[in-house]
């Protein structure tokens, strides 16, 4: 399926920053204060929590494009985003990031306005879902001593990632998909390795000891789908030949 293509930077940038400080302030706190979890997943028009039990009730948190869509038990509401302030009320909670667990990255003072552009949640939503399903894939078959956990979207970076790989042979990696960050300014896939490697042109990101590619290079492939695969198994087939 095609990506969308890229809107101004900076109103996907803003977007972004929207959809972060949410996932860390308001999605994260509710699942974290019913569960002790803080870990987030794609979800149908962006991104949300998993069901969880919040006093009796099977609830979910989630966004979708420019609302917050609640569901406890068999009653589901929707709100318009707006503020911190405002889609924590409509969750039920107080807005705040759980500090003991990690320290948030985003700053917005919880009555300030959420800006989000159609388009560009249009786009950071195709981009999850698209390398959500491409981490699940990778999980999935990975042989069994490759160890693999599941993926997760960490609300402190805001990036969708699993684990797999041989720590004590120096073959593990994480593996994860970014809408962007203050380093790349448009989404990108990375893989990372967790001990030293050697050279190899796979290895080609600046900002951190890893590999990435772009959102563009993705687009322009004939199958994103299968470009993002691809990419993860390369990363795959670097870390494990060497153990």
């Amino acid at each position: 399926m095609p990506l969308p293509p890229l809107p101004d930077l900076e109103t996907l940038e803003q977007t972004r920053t929207s959809w972060h400080a949410l996932a860390e302030h308001v999605l994260a706190a509710a699942r974290h204060r019913a569960t002790g979890r803080i870990g987030l997943r794609a979800t149908p028009g962006a991104f949300g929590t998993s069901d969880y039990d919040d006093g009796g009730a099977t609830t979910q948190v989630r966004v979708a494009g420019r609302d917050l869509v609640v569901r406890r038990g068999d009653r589901s509401t929707t709100t318009p985003i707006t503020t911190i302030a405002a889609a924590a009320a409509a969750a039920g909670i107080e807005p705040g990031a759980p500090t003991d667990v990690y320290t948030p990255t985003t700053s917005i003072a919880v009555d300030a306005p959420l800006p989000i552009d159609d388009a560009a949640a249009e786009l950071l939503a195709s981009w999850l879902e698209t390398t959500w399903d491409a981490l699940e894939t990778l999980r999935r078959e990975a042989p069994a001593g490759l160890q693999a956990v599941d993926v997760q979207l960490w609300p402190e970076h805001f990036d969708a990632a699993t684990e797999l790989g041989d720590e004590e042979r120096g073959t593990r990696g994480t593996f994860g998909t970014s809408p962007g960050d203050g380093q790349h300014p448009t989404p990108y896939l990375y893989v990372t390795h967790w001990s030293d490697v050697p050279d190899d042109p796979f290895w080609n990101d600046t900002a951190f000891a890893g590999a990435s590619l772009t959102y563009q290079e993705v687009a322009s492939a004939p199958d994103p789908g299968d470009a993002i695969l691809s990419f993860f198994q390369r990363g795959v087939e670097v870390l494990t030949a060497r153990g």
